[in-house]
């Protein structure tokens, strides 16, 4: 178990919460016919991804998480962050970026203070 500080970006609950009731109001369309089971996965996969999907960040990387699955960056390896457009990019040493999810412009102080390092951003 690790003993360093994690910080978590996450979207609003608010999207998990719809997508629940939207399952919840789609499940009466099964009583008709199993064919409609399918029109359940789409708010279920909603539900699952908003409540998964965000960006950790600790003193040695961070994760971007997806639905199903996830990408560990180490800080060794990225040389800035750009804040464009309203979302925050990790601009990599091989000249890829990362986009972190659910991270804002305005969340970038607290994400260089999870980092425990001094790292260059552009606007």
């Amino acid at each position: 178990m690790s003993t360093k500080a994690k910080v978590k970006f996450r979207r609003s609950a608010a999207i998990a919460v719809a997508a629940g009731i939207a399952v919840i109001g789609a499940v009466p369309l099964l009583a008709e016919s199993v064919w409609f089971l399918p029109i359940l996965f789409v708010p279920l996969a909603i539900t699952v991804w908003a409540w998964r999907a965000g960006t950790d960040v600790d003193e040695d990387g961070f994760t971007v998480r997806a639905l199903l699955g996830s990408r560990r960056v180490p800080w060794a390896v990225v040389d800035g962050l750009v804040s464009q457009g309203g979302t925050v990019q990790a601009r990599l040493a091989n000249g890829h970026l990362v986009t972190l999810d659910a991270v804002r412009g305005a969340d970038l102080p607290r994400l260089i203070t999870a980092s425990g390092k001094e790292l260059e951003t552009a606007q």
